[in-house]
């Protein structure tokens, strides 16, 4: 691990506990972090090697800081969790020195959306919405510039002309009575 030059601030840590504490809860106030949160701020800051510090570890140390009957841990009860979680992580240090090196990790992260599901391909998109490749019945509910024509492209709306259906000479009845007179 390549040593850290100056102290990490508590306000940066806090930051990142407050981010961490809200994610994926809207009615979080961001005082208080559930195990969920508090697995997910160890992963993606790395404080989970897979060696010296498990997910379960991280479990362990949540039970231990937090109050029995509660189902969250405070900023206190954080930092009291991260002083143990430091020994753990980095052996053969001081407690002191362990911590700050932890608290660097730490600092200014924020909750990755990480496996989030992305937008579709838009080649994909637009080869799905392209009318012009439309077949059968769906082709006649499309203008030819890809505009929908709504009900008269869904729905058999009824002739009332007056006309029998098929007749080819639709309209021509004024011209043809004209024509004999």
């Amino acid at each position: 691990m390549a040593e850290v030059s100056s102290e990490v601030s508590l306000a940066d840590v806090e930051t990142a506990f407050r981010k961490f504490a809200v994610h994926g809860d809207t009615k979080a106030t961001g005082k208080e972090m559930n195990g969920k949160n508090f697995v997910k701020l160890c992963k993606d800051c790395k404080v989970i090697d897979g060696k010296s510090v498990t997910s379960t570890d991280v479990d362990i140390i949540f039970s231990k800081v937090k109050v029995k009957s509660a189902r969250a841990i405070t900023f206190e009860q954080f930092t009291q969790a991260m002083a143990e979680l430091a020994t753990k992580r980095f052996k053969g240090k001081s407690q002191d020195e362990a911590v700050q090196l932890l608290y660097s990790l730490i600092a200014g992260k924020e909750p990755a959306n990480v496996g989030v599901t992305k937008v579709a391909k838009a080649s994909a998109v637009d080869r799905l919405t392209d009318t012009n490749k439309y077949t059968g019945s769906h082709k006649e509910r499309f203008e030819v510039s890809g505009k929908g024509k709504g009900r008269v492209g869904r729905e058999d709306i009824p002739d009332t002309s007056g006309y029998v259906s098929a007749y080819k000479g639709q309209g021509s009845y004024d011209s043809k009575v004209k024509e004999d007179e």
